[in-house]
């Protein structure tokens, strides 16, 4: 009756630990990856395969997730780094870089220290680049050099299986000596360019100075051709007269001026004597005679 029990206990320990062998090969061989994450899994030491997100099965006991790898994107700590442009002035460039890991199996056996191997990189390019331009280029160009960096160090960690999602200059630093000396420069041609708009402001005052004497003198030669042409009108009117009535109308014409001219003396202020020369009495004469005969 005891070896029954005991029979009975030992198929019981072998059952529990045919059930323990199972639940353990479940839990190793069952892997839920998170959406964030890509495990690489190595079988005797080797790259066997890398895990995506979701539910995957490996072999339990052989493989075994050596790495977990997180695909968000990712962000280096602010960098300066010092570089000398073409025109020989040191300059301070603060960078900032932006990445993701593709391929997490390039990533872990190509290289150790991904961000420090990313941070010299970045410093070397943005040297080399800054470089080849002058300082004025580097501060009105900055757009194309951003997009140089971000070019050639998606190019140098390629091999990394990783992707440069954004490189920016965050900021070009100068010593206080550049700075005066700009400054200096930025006063300079801020006086330049007041002078040369008081210069032409000038030019153009003087221009329309001149406009408006051509105006004038047009108004006064056009006045003087209306006069003329007036004058050469009356006097083809007397012509017209004197051909048609005779020279009684050209010394009717002339009395009468005389006339008027003699009675405009008389009316002038502060004149109590006129002297008449002796004609003319003779012309207001011939004026009342050609009036007479007029009438």
């Amino acid at each position: 009756m005891n070896e029954i029990p005991a029979e009975l206990g030992g198929g019981n320990a072998v059952l529990l630990l045919l059930a323990f062998f199972l639940i353990l090969a479940v839990f190793l061989g069952v892997k839920i990856v998170p959406q964030s994450q890509k495990y690489v899994v190595e079988r005797f030491g080797r790259l066997q395969s890398v895990l995506g997100p979701g539910i995957n099965f490996i072999v339990p006991f052989l493989d075994r997730v050596r790495h977990k790898v997180s695909i968000l994107e990712r962000q280096l700590p602010t960098a300066s780094q010092d570089a000398i442009t073409s025109d020989n002035v040191l300059v301070q460039v603060e960078t900032s870089v932006f990445y993701r890991i593709l391929e997490p199996e390039k990533t872990v056996y190509r290289i150790r220290d991904v961000d420090a191997a990313i941070a010299t990189t970045v410093a070397g390019i943005v040297r080399a680049g800054i470089g080849e331009m002058e300082l004025d280029e580097v501060q009105s160009n900055r757009q194309q050099l951003i997009s140089q960096i971000k070019q050639q160090v998606a190019d140098a960690v390629d091999d990394w299986g990783i992707e440069v999602t954004r490189a920016e200059i965050l900021d070009v630093n100068l010593d206080a000596a550049t700075r005066e000396a700009m400054l200096q420069q930025l006063n300079a041609e801020r006086a330049r360019r007041a002078q040369v708009t008081e210069a032409e402001g000038q030019r153009r005052a003087v221009e329309l100075a001149a406009d408006a004497e051509l105006y004038a003198a047009q108004k006064e030669a056009e006045a003087r051709r209306i006069t003329a042409d007036a004058e050469a009108y009356a006097t083809e009117v007397v012509a017209k007269a004197i051909k048609e009535n005779g020279i009684e109308a050209a010394q009717y014409q002339v009395a009468l001026k005389q006339v008027e001219a003699l009675t405009a003396v008389g009316a002038g202020e502060g004149k109590q004597t006129v002297i008449l020369p002796a004609h003319a009495i003779d012309a207001f004469g011939d004026a009342f005679k050609l009036l007479k005969g007029k009438s």
